[in-house]
């Protein structure tokens, strides 16, 4: 049986991959998904979404709910975007025909029906800022804890960040919302930087994706994004699927090895510690204590199976069975 998704995305192209797969894949069924600001702004991650809806000849994707989420973080910061990495609306060179045309509809508050709806058969994955996702704590948070599970694409634990030397995109993004989710939420998994960057879409595996998947799109996307990724290192060897992995972590838990363990996210509102990811690995003492409230454990993916993560990315993307 499909797992019921309602998806929180900043839609850059890696969130826009993620999408397609989702589409593809009849293991994941999306009923929803939140447009928030991140790598673009929220109006064009909501283009993003329609347009890449309209390339699928299908009723039901066309008809899943798309939610106008946080246009700014709960630092009450302007964000800064970055059109290098992703393009305009998060789709490298392409503007979708429909750009500026479409009316954003303020439909937020709409999400709990989806909540209400689905309750513990509801997963929610957050591969965006988490804005939105911390609101809804603030506002619901009986609500929330009827969701069956929570999957952050969020963090980095003791490898390099990809904003500072130590913090990763959507912690650093949004700190304050981050260590909301890690304080209220149950049922945690996160998947950081320690895995994603490992998640590596190779120029060969995408262009076979192209002569013989179903979206043209895909190539034009991940060519994009691996040509800045190429330039700022050029021993890399394709194009981290930071988000698409954070997706299949839904149904295909057995590619990661995790720990438990309880997380703090560095609160600092400026300066390279900003939005760190601190576990707590000590065998005595905890921060609990610390902190003075409760503080959850939370399960942390570290190790990834790079052969299992190839087989089932390209078994979905093509259409073939990869073994």
């Amino acid at each position: 049986m499909a797992q019921k998704v309602l998806l929180f995305a900043d839609v850059g192209i890696d969130d826009t991959i993620a999408i397609i797969y989702s589409y593809l894949n009849s293991e994941i069924d999306i009923v929803g998904i939140v447009a928030d600001y991140g790598n673009i702004p929220r109006e064009n991650a909501v283009d993003n979404i329609l347009y890449v809806q309209s390339l699928f000849e299908s009723q039901e994707v066309e008809d899943i709910s798309v939610f106008a989420g946080a246009e700014i973080p709960m630092t009450a910061e302007v964000p800064e975007f970055v059109p290098e990495i992703h393009g305009e609306y998060g789709l490298g060179p392409i503007t979708p025909p429909t750009a500026e045309q479409t009316q954003l509809f303020e439909n937020f508050f709409s999400i709990v029906n989806i909540i209400e709806e689905y309750q513990d058969d509801l997963i929610i994955v957050n591969i965006g800022r988490l804005t939105s996702l911390a609101t809804l704590f603030l506002l619901y948070r009986d609500l929330m804890t009827n969701v069956k599970r929570y999957f952050l694409m969020g963090g980095a634990f003791w490898v390099p960040g990809n904003v500072t030397a130590v913090s990763e995109a959507n912690f650093h993004g949004d700190p304050v919302a981050a260590q909301i989710l890690l304080t209220y939420a149950d049922s945690v998994t996160i998947i950081p930087l320690n895995v994603t960057e490992r998640a590596i879409a190779t120029p060969e595996m995408v262009n076979y994706i192209d002569r013989v998947g179903q979206v043209p799109l895909v190539k034009t996307l991940i060519d994009y994004y691996y040509d800045f990724y190429k330039e700022r290192n050029p021993d890399i060897l394709g194009s981290p699927l930071h988000d698409v992995l954070t997706v299949m972590a839904v149904n295909h838990e057995d590619m990661f090895t995790f720990h438990n363990l309880p997380v703090h996210v560095v609160q600092a509102t400026e300066g390279t510690e900003r939005g760190q990811s601190i576990a707590d690995i000590r065998p005595f003492g905890n921060l609990e204590e610390e902190a003075e409230i409760e503080v959850k454990h939370h399960r942390i993916a570290f190790q990834l199976d790079y052969p299992k993560f190839f087989n089932r990315f390209m078994t979905v993307m093509t259409g073939q069975q990869f073994i």
